[in-house]
């Protein structure tokens, strides 16, 4: 009598899973990072498309695998890897039974894949292998005629099913604040308690991994009958383009293969409307002008069609064009009546949205894409099969083109209108190249060579008018300065064919891009052009921000805005009278900075600065709020969702039903301990139980009440539910640690605010300030979930939520949001200010370069008492003698002579951290050398030095010149230098807590003491005894490594004897490892091994000076901010800010 599981029509054989990411050399750090990514759907081909092991578990799409896998931590399930090698459809995946590290895949061209999932590798090909009631999950006994239980799981039909005999061991992560930061997330979960035989035979066998019909997933918990995942919807084919709102930049359209437009919130990166499908191929889109609320699309065999997209249902269909597939459509955004379409018949026609044909312009052969021109409401451009360009004009009668451009070598593709530069235009070839047109003077300015396959995806800037990006079948997407036609930067990051870019005018900065491989990625484009935001924050003038185009093109010229968000910012500042500086950061710092928090970020810095409420945008009440404005919002919220009628129109994304509506509206309630409204909706919901059992937190008086209402009603089986008790008896600790255990931390906060608030009434022992004390450790713990899951500007909103602007700061510097963090921490004010002084630091180091020491020096002069920080850039600037005196009476400091005087005369009075910042700026630098290394020996030959005393020396030294650091005379104190930066390194780095590099660092100090002959007080042995300590008593292991055994008494006293040394971190909140967004995103790029773990990284990468080692991009930053000089041990500086 074992329980078992059946669906209908499952019972293909399973197969095992996972695909090897596109091996792509890069030589150089990416400048453009990925920051968002739309993971594919679900394929319906085939049945046996998930899997599930331990822990992990994965699915198919067409051609890649996605691998999600338990966070421990926050218990929930995270994307870790995707995985393509296979180039035709995957058939089946499975797991192996007796191995969780071992996986196999099977697909359409008979190939099967054995895979290794931690290591993310093949470990074998195997060639020449040969050949209900809808979304009802069933659960039978054997032995009875009729199923255990039923669950109707969705509206769609079931494709596949994976059963998990246990579900995933689950870990309660307690918020108490004394827990201890290092307990490793890799030790051994707790195992589940033991059943006895009579709950081993009533309940299920756990978990089921599902996949349905519209590429919807999720792991479904059948004991708790609750979603543990669910990702509703995904495109499950190619996508083949994709467009923002025209209105709304948070809005994003993308046509599929699989015949369906879905638009999605791309802050949330969930799709809220869907297209009816059934449309064959849906090649191309174009939403209608302004906020009209419809999509053009094109599809393979469907003709065209206008689709409403709130209405869900298609409005207009045009056949002009037969059953001949239409590549393009284009609705004109100067003439909303107009609409282009372009098509394998050779036509490219152009009619009014009712139907009416006003042009039929006949190519010779098949015509791919149009584009209306964005300067003349009369002009388009097409891509023909022909090979050329051709531009017509509407205003004529003529069906001949004005122009005809000439020069490709095989078929064209895209063409684009540049939105800044009248009469210039792009084309895309299938010869693998881009080709600049200016129609005024009728020639090819400039080709852009690079791509090795077909170009599809064209977008050009729309505020920088040099600026284009191209997406290829190469799998690539470049980045040129069409000035030059140098390409500026390369992603590898799609794992196929990239098919569409685009970009909204009012965040010209984010780019989302599709691609074959069934994804949508999004982009910031902001470090290409990161001196400007800096120009905005160090309030240069206009004429360094703003520009014409003329001026922007000067080959070499600085970037300049010239686009309408930049003109229509500056308009709106000149008519201000006050908050003008407040204004300028907020709304520059908005149009640079990607989706995701921004503009929550900013609504919360306007409430801590007293700004009337009246103010605050609407979409501020869905975003993460002020806690003082939490409870009104969210009864608000409930109240709506009581009254609301459910809207009539069908087609998008179910909408709720009004149980669900009241559900969500007595959930809202109760969680703010309003528990009169929330037992009236249960018992209108028919949920009588639930209403009495918290009835009596009303009064005794309205439960006998209840009590006589219920009597005619048939008594129903007992919930066990935890949270109303708890409500009602007032324990609102009990219930924040129920919701956290859970990984719900937005509702343990709703809690605990309502606690504060006094809606919860909490017994006489609780006071004001445990509740207070209980709402900032929720507000806490929720700012690492979303730190964590690299999105740092979140995490902010969460302490700023709570007045916590110290550790909001952090959190941005943590993340290396620095040109944000300015920006706000400059609004924020003396709040702010030593957070704010360390990110200009940050961000000078950045600019410490040709051509940009000047902005470095404007943020430096940004901090007050910034003699010595100015001294530091001066040391390092490697001009000739004029140009270092002339950087130096800009930075208001002595001249080189002057200061070789200064050094002499400190050294005399023994003034040794002055005579080394003399030297530094001297013509002899290497002095400073000889007397800093001198007295850093000195100290830490006393056996109480502290790492304070001698890191200001070490931290000047740092900034001696690289070109005199390096010259052979100088190996021996050089390589002392080294040394003692790296041990110094490693103790910050512990006091950081830095974990995942104090490893590194210790070994950098000790090879560097093996290979160099140097005189130092530090023992190579003793090294190794520290680092050892500190393991033990942090737990700070790997987890391939030894079990954890308990530290010695020994050790203990080393590690009590370390920390003596390190002292506090001046700076409150920078405790913690750095995690850059995007960190979290997997890449078909990810193939670089980091010389730190010998380990694949994962998210950003930096290359070091020999442009082969690499390390991860979070590595490189927290090494840089406790060691200035280079893994490799050359004596260059790290720049990776």
């Amino acid at each position: 009598d074992s329980c078992t599981t059946s669906l209908e029509s499952i019972s293909l054989p399973v197969f095992w899973c996972l695909c090897s990411l596109l091996c792509v050399s890069q030589i150089k750090m990416s400048q453009v990072k990925q920051v968002g990514l739309l993971a594919a759907g679900c394929q319906p081909w085939n049945k046996d498309v998930c899997a599930a092991s331990e822990d992990r578990f994965a699915y198919c799409a067409t051609l890649a695998i996605y691998v999600y896998q338990l966070d421990h931590r926050y218990n929930e399930f995270k994307l870790r890897a995707i995985m393509s090698e296979h180039k035709k459809t995957i058939t089946a995946i499975s797991w192996c039974p007796h191995n969780p590290e071992v996986f196999a895949s099977a697909s359409a061209d008979n190939l099967l894949i054995i895979w290794n999932v931690a290591e993310q590798k093949i470990v074998a090909r195997l060639d020449n292998t040969k050949d209900s009631q809808v979304g009802v999950l069933r659960i039978w006994n054997v032995s009875r005629s009729t199923p255990l239980d039923n669950f109707k799981l969705k509206k769609t039909g079931f494709h596949a099913l994976h059963v998990l005999n246990s579900p995933p061991a689950k870990k309660c992560n307690s918020i108490s604040p004394t827990k201890s930061h290092y307990t490793s997330s890799t030790s051994e979960a707790v195992p589940p308690p033991t059943l006895s035989q009579n709950q081993a035979f009533s309940l299920p066998p756990g978990h089921a991994v599902c996949c349905f019909m519209d590429g919807g997933v999720g792991l479904y918990d059948m004991g708790a009958k609750k979603w543990d995942f669910l990702r509703d919807l995904g495109h499950v084919e190619t996508i083949f383009d994709c467009k923002f709102k025209p209105d709304d930049p948070n809005l994003l359209a993308t046509a599929s293969f699989d015949g369906t437009i879905k638009v999605w919130d791309i802050n949330t990166l969930t799709a809220v409307y869907t297209s009816p499908g059934n449309e064959g191929v849906v090649y191309s889109l174009s939403w209608a002008p302004g906020d009209l609320n419809c999509i053009a699309g094109a599809t393979s065999r469907n003709g065209a069609f206008i689709w409403d997209v709130k209405k869900g249902k298609m409005i207009t269909r045009f056949n002009e064009h037969g059953n001949h597939g239409i590549f393009c459509i284009a609705w004109s955004h100067k003439d909303s009546k107009r609409i282009a379409t372009c098509s394998g018949d050779g036509f490219c026609i152009i009619r009014t949205i009712d139907g009416r044909v006003l042009h039929k312009y006949k190519h010779p052969a098949a015509v791919f894409g149009c584009d209306w021109s964005q300067n003349n409401k009369d002009m388009i451009a097409t891509g023909c099969e022909d090979k050329n360009v051709r531009v017509y004009y509407l205003a004529t009668s003529s069906d001949q083109p004005l122009k005809v451009f000439t020069g490709h070598l095989a078929k064209v593709f895209h063409v684009r209108w540049s939105p800044l530069r009248e009469g210039i235009l792009c084309s895309g070839s299938d010869d693998g190249t881009v080709r600049i047109w200016d129609y005024t003077q009728d020639a090819c300015i400039n080709v852009l060579s690079g791509h090795t396959a077909p170009v599809r995806g064209l977008m050009w800037n729309t505020e920088v008018p040099y600026l284009l990006t191209s997406g290829s079948w190469d799998y690539t997407i470049k980045v040129w300065d069409t000035r030059d036609g140098t390409c500026l930067d390369t992603c590898y990051d799609h794992g196929a064919d990239v098919y569409g870019l685009t970009c909204h005018p009012s965040r010209p900065f984010t780019m989302a891009s599709c691609s074959r491989d069934s994804t949508v990625r999004l982009w910031s484009l902001t470090p290409l052009i990161a001196p400007l935001l800096v120009n905005v924050l160090a309030d240069h003038s206009w004429d360094d921000i703003i520009g014409n185009t003329d001026r922007a093109m000067v080959p070499g010229a600085t970037p300049l805005l010239c686009g309408k968000v930049s003109r229509d910012i500056k308009q709106e500042l000149d008519k201000l009278s006050s908050e003008v500086r407040v204004k300028k950061l907020r709304w520059f710092s908005e149009c640079f900075s990607p989706p995701g928090g921004s503009h929550n970020l900013w609504d919360l810095v306007s409430v801590i600065n007293g700004q009337d409420d009246s103010l605050l945008p609407q979409s501020y009440g869905k975003g993460i709020m002020h806690m003082k404005h939490l409870v009104r919002f969210k009864t608000s919220e409930a109240q709506e969702l009581t009254i609301v009628k459910m809207s009539k129109f069908g087609g998008g994304i179910g909408a709720p039903s009004k149980e669900e509506r009241l559900r969500d509206a007595a959930e809202i309630h109760l969680r703010l301990g309003q528990i009169q409204r929330y037992c009236e909706l249960m018992v209108e919901l028919g949920e009588w139980d639930k209403a009495l059992s918290v009835a009596p937190g009303v009064s005794i008086k309205y439960w006998k009440k209840l009590m006589q209402r219920r009597a005619d009603q048939l008594m129903q089986e007992e919930n066990h539910d935890v949270i109303p008790y708890c409500i009602a008896t007032g324990d609102v600790r009990k219930l924040v640690n129920f919701f956290t255990a859970r990984g719900q931390l937005n509702e343990a906060l709703l809690v605990a605010q309502g606690a504060c608030e006094g809606n919860i009434h909490v017994p006489q022992t609780a006071c004001n300030l445990c509740c207070s004390r209980l709402l900032q450790c929720v507000c806490k713990e929720l700012a690492e979930w979303y730190f964590q899951d690299g999105r740092a500007v979140l995490a902010a909103c969460c302490h700023l939520a709570v007045d916590n602007t110290e550790l909001a700061m952090a959190s941005l510097i943590r993340g290396n949001e620095l040109e944000l963090a300015v920006c706000v921490g400059l609004v924020l004010g003396e709040s702010a200010n030593q957070a704010t002084h360390y990110v200009l630091e940050l961000l000078a180091r950045k600019y410490m370069t040709t051509p940009t020491w000047d902005l470095a020096a404007d943020l430096l002069q940004m901090i007050p008492d910034n003699e010595v920080l100015l001294a530091k850039l001066c040391a390092f600037y490697p001009g000739s003698s004029s140009e270092i005196d002339q950087i130096h009476e800009k930075c208001g400091l002595p001249s080189l002579e002057e200061c070789q005087a200064l050094a002499e005369s400190a050294v005399s009075e023994g003034d040794i951290f002055n005579a080394v910042k003399y030297y530094l700026m001297s013509p002899e630098p290497e002095a400073a050398l000889l007397v800093g290394i001198a007295h850093v020996k000195e100290q830490l030959s006393d056996s109480d030095w502290t790492v304070d005393s001698v890191h200001p020396i070490l931290d000047l030294l740092g900034y001696i010149r690289t070109d005199r650091l390096i010259l052979a005379k100088f190996t021996e104190a050089r390589s002392e230098l080294l040394i003692l930066s790296g041990y110094i390194g490693a103790l910050l780095a512990i006091r950081r807590q830095y974990s995942s590099i104090v490893p590194a660092l210790y070994e950098y100090t000790s090879q560097l003491m093996k290979r160099r002959e140097v005189s130092v007080p530090l023992q190579i042995e003793q090294l190794s005894v520290e680092l050892e300590a500190w393991m033990a008593c942090t737990h700070s292991r790997g987890p391939d490594e030894a079990p954890y055994t308990p530290p010695s008494e020994a050790q203990k006293a080393e590690h009590a004897h370390l920390l003596d040394r390190l002292q506090e971190e001046p700076l409150r909140g920078l405790e913690g490892p750095d995690y850059v967004t995007g960190s979290n995103l997997p890449s078909h790029s990810d193939v670089q091994v980091s010389c730190f773990t010998g380990l694949r990284i994962q998210g950003p990468v930096f290359f070091l000076e020999d442009g082969k080692s690499a390390i991860s991009l979070n590595d490189a930053l927290m090494w840089a901010k406790v060691n200035p000089f280079s893994p490799l041990g050359t004596g260059v500086r790290l720049n990776p800010f």
